[in-house]
């Protein structure tokens, strides 16, 4: 719960590093990777291309309603995480709510479960690898055990036994490196969801640079090259 969280932010970094450096070091592509037209502003066209999924709505468009909202939520849920560290105050510090109030979770995990459903069917599947079902499933658990905490906290008359007060003393303990044991702030009989939940966060800081969703750091740079 506080070792491993710093050993894995740690290999995250340097694994992102090491990607970048290695595409930086890579050799030249054979052929151009330009996009045709051109557009009159291609910057704004690379932007829309990203932040917009153009080129996936044109084509794919119940595909693109699931990534926008999937998209959407990630970020509210990165602020919600945000939110629980000393000196961020989005919601207000006495609630019990986190950001949404149990949305968010719906908002990240209902399109996860249908990317899941998407990898069986055909043309998909046959192009489809162990890794790419894995990792989807390590991200569903990781949104469901930090859903249960969410959803028991907003949807149910008493709330979760842990609430965000608790949290926000664990990460302040993260923060100032303290290497307090958690179990002193995050008390209760469902202490073991937080435990499942987190090391499940640090396997995924430690998958995160050799995947595929690693397109998150370039697809900005990458997009707006081919757009030039």
């Amino acid at each position: 719960m506080v070792p491993l969280v710093y050993a894995s932010v740690l290999f995250l970094l340097a694994g992102i590093v090491w990607r970048i450096v290695s595409i930086l070091r890579a050799a030249p592509q054979e052929y151009p990777l330009r996009l045709y037209p051109a557009a009159r502003r291609p910057v704004l066209a690379g932007l829309g291309d990203v932040f917009g999924m153009t080129p996936v709505r044109r084509h794919r468009p119940l595909f693109w309603v699931f990534l926008m909202v999937y998209h959407a939520a990630f970020l509210l849920l990165i602020l919600g995480h945000l939110d629980i560290f000393p000196g961020f105050n989005v919601m207000p510090p006495a609630s019990r709510h986190m950001i949404g109030a149990g949305a968010v979770g719906v908002g990240v995990t209902l399109p996860l479960l249908y990317f899941i459903a998407r990898r069986f069917r055909s043309p998909h599947r046959e192009i489809s690898v162990p890794a790419d079902f894995l990792l989807l499933i390590l991200l569903l658990f990781l949104f469901l055990f930090g859903d249960l905490m969410s959803w028991g906290n907003s949807w149910s008359p008493n709330g979760f036994v842990m609430t965000k007060q608790d949290f926000a003393k664990y990460f302040q303990g993260l923060a100032r490196f303290t290497f307090a044991d958690p179990r002193q702030v995050l008390p209760g009989s469902h202490y073991h969801f937080a435990v499942i939940h987190v090391l499940l966060a640090e396997m995924f800081f430690v998958l995160l640079p050799f995947t595929k969703i690693m397109h998150t750091f370039f697809a900005v740079p990458i997009t707006l090259l081919k757009r030039r």
